[in-house]
């Protein structure tokens, strides 16, 4: 039952689920729409991996201490896993945007000179995913989010 008490653990998975949840009110500040996909979908503000593995960070920095080899650990997983979403993931979404719009225009061709609008929807492919990573603002604001929240809740459970 240690797991229980493991900080930094829970911690980062209530980062986690911080900041998923956040994203729907944030994106309805934008957009003026409710969209409840959006605690489950990768991607948006703020990044929960972020935030996840600042709260990992920060959570062991409590217990151990910035001079211990596991923060050591833990900070440069964060900051690997922080470069990957606005790296690689980000990237790999904007290529998925412009297959699609690719696709959209294909379809457009397709359906004038075929009648592709009037095949069934399983037919059609469907879109790749392009929320796939972060921008750098996103990922800085999810790191915020986990060293805060893991400051605060650490604070309320030693009062």
């Amino acid at each position: 039952m240690e797991i229980f008490s493991n900080f930094p653990l829970w911690a980062s998975l209530f980062a986690i689920l911080f900041a998923q949840v956040v994203k729907v009110p944030i994106q309805f500040i934008a957009s003026r729409k409710v969209d409840w996909s959006l605690v489950t979908s990768t991607g948006g503000m703020p990044s929960s991996h972020s935030a996840a593995v600042t709260a990992l960070a920060t959570g062991i920095a409590i217990e151990n201490g910035l001079a211990s080899p596991v923060f050591a650990l833990a900070t440069v997983f964060a900051i690997i896993t922080m470069f990957d979403a606005t790296g690689v993931r980000f990237q790999a979404g904007e290529q998925a945007a412009v297959i699609n719009q690719l696709m959209r225009d294909f379809n457009k061709f397709v359906s004038d000179a075929k009648g592709w609008q009037n095949k069934d929807e399983e037919e059609k492919r469907k879109e790749l995913k392009t929320l796939l990573g972060h921008k750098p603002i996103e990922v800085f604001f999810g790191g915020l989010t986990g060293i805060f929240l893991t400051l605060l809740v650490h604070y309320l459970i030693t009062l």
